[in-house]
């Protein structure tokens, strides 16, 4: 089993990676390629509306032509993406290769990582140990992509970054030759191109909306509400065609698990607090403090520590304790670590003050993200896997987007130490949602040596 989880979690490594790592490259792209700041921005912008609009879909997929063969697909567009913008003359194709080839690869490839590792692990103390693998290369790929990137760069070029993915990519090419389809796939099974369009449209106005927070308050309102309003249709087209026995994009039975619900949340969550975290502490060490990305990347390596740690104990960590006091007991861990971030960080100049509340942000969002993956995976039978997959990816997206976009609508006030300590404040408020999110879960949810539950009753 260990050779078939080892493409899967680096396939989530390198998706990770490739969110996080091209903020250190801003202004060496812009430079090579002749363009602005903003430009690659856009490029940046783009990426998370192509994964935004396409993850449901492209779980739904999985289902017609199989895991196995979305994820090889997924791969295949993802390579040709990288290689693409590593010889990009010019913005357009460094758009179209970054932004919309390793968009579409994602959308393809992330879904069938979770579904695969959901059908492959049945029993609890093996599937959390699966899951801690994936979310802690996750996380590590986020964490250490600044590092990483910055590594890259300053020793060969940006485009040497976009060289590496592509290695990787067929890296795992290679290694997933060994993974088997436990199910078959049903090419008769519909697609409904409807909802498709509409979910795509109402998610692609929500991250819009989310990304303008830093510019215009009133455009992210309205682009928001918008959105919200295409989804409600989106919802209410997907009522009707269950009502006249047709199957549409995503089952309205999904959103009747009261445990999933919470667990998509606490989902949304970590992953605001993940990327907000990043985003706030490293801009502030870059712009404020006038650190270099490499600089930077070496103070993260705190908070990447902490996430392998925490997420490969999840195995260990699942047979001892309830799945639902190990998200709340990481929230409370993330929340004691942003604390100890803004008392330690604001009395010293030394930049490894940052480290021991980074190390704890880490512990606690390694604690917390595989149980929360594993409750809301498990509250479904193999057959709606694909939908929940793309749901729950969908869910984490959002969450990214939204904590850097509430990190960077605060920090623009002015980068300064008060503007950094209340973004920092904001994530940790945002955390205690989370955390009561959590502490509603069922308390049913805890450790087991027999296999996790197909269903939930609604």
């Amino acid at each position: 089993m260990r050779g078939v989880l080892a493409p899967l979690a680096l396939a989530q490594f390198i998706c990770s990676f490739a969110g996080s790592n091209m903020n250190v490259m801003i202004n060496d792209i812009s430079e090579d390629l002749d363009t602005t700041v903003q430009g690659v921005q856009l490029a940046i912008t783009i990426f998370l509306l192509v994964m935004a609009a396409l993850m449901i879909p492209g779980g739904k997929l999985t289902d017609r032509y199989g895991r196995k063969r979305c994820f090889l697909a997924g791969l295949a567009i993802y390579g040709v993406g990288a290689l693409l913008s590593a010889a990009a003359p010019g913005l357009g194709v460094l758009i179209l290769g970054n932004s919309i080839l390793e968009g579409v690869g994602t959308a393809l490839l992330i879904p069938p990582v979770y579904i695969l590792t959901t059908l492959l692990y049945t029993e609890t103390t093996s599937r959390a140990r699966a899951f801690g693998t994936v979310m802690a290369l996750g996380g590590i790929g986020a964490a250490a992509g600044p590092l990483i990137g910055g590594l890259i760069t300053s020793a060969i070029s940006w485009r040497a970054a976009f060289v590496f993915q592509a290695l990787v990519i067929a890296l795992i090419l290679f290694l997933s030759r060994r993974i088997k389809d436990p199910l078959p796939a049903d090419p008769t099974r519909p697609f409904d191109t409807t909802g498709a369009v509409l979910s795509g449209v109402g998610l692609i106005l929500v991250v819009t909306g989310i990304l303008a927070a830093d510019n215009n308050i009133w455009l992210m309102i309205g682009l928001i509400v918008l959105g919200a309003l295409v989804l409600l249709w989106f919802f209410r087209s997907a009522r009707a065609k269950e009502r006249a026995g047709q199957e549409p994009l995503l089952s309205t039975n999904l959103f009747r698990s009261r445990t999933s619900n919470l667990g998509l949340v606490t989902q949304n969550i970590q992953w605001l607090v993940l990327m907000g975290t990043s985003f706030v502490v490293a801009t502030y060490l870059q712009v404020v403090r006038g650190y270099d990305a490499i600089q930077t990347g070496v103070i993260f390596t705190a908070a990447t520590l902490g996430l392998l740690v925490s997420s490969l104990a999840a195995a260990r960590l699942a047979k001892r304790r309830a799945q639902r006091t190990l998200v709340v007991t990481g929230f409370v861990v993330t929340i004691a670590g942003i604390g100890v971030l803004l008392a330690l960080a604001s009395g010293s100049p030394s930049a490894w003050a940052f480290a021991p509340g980074l190390l704890l942000i880490g512990l606690g969002l390694g604690l917390g993200l595989t149980p929360s993956v594993n409750v809301v995976q498990s509250s479904f039978p193999d057959d709606q896997q694909g939908e929940i997959s793309g749901l729950s990816r969908c869910v984490s997206n959002l969450g990214s987007s939204l904590g850097t976009a509430v990190a960077g609508t605060i920090l623009v006030a002015g980068l300064s130490a008060h503007a950094y300590g209340a973004a920092m404040i904001a994530l940790a408020i945002l955390g205690l949602a989370g955390l009561a999110a959590a502490v509603f879960l069922p308390r049913g949810t805890g450790p087991s040596t027999s296999p996790a539950p197909s269903h939930e009753p609604p």
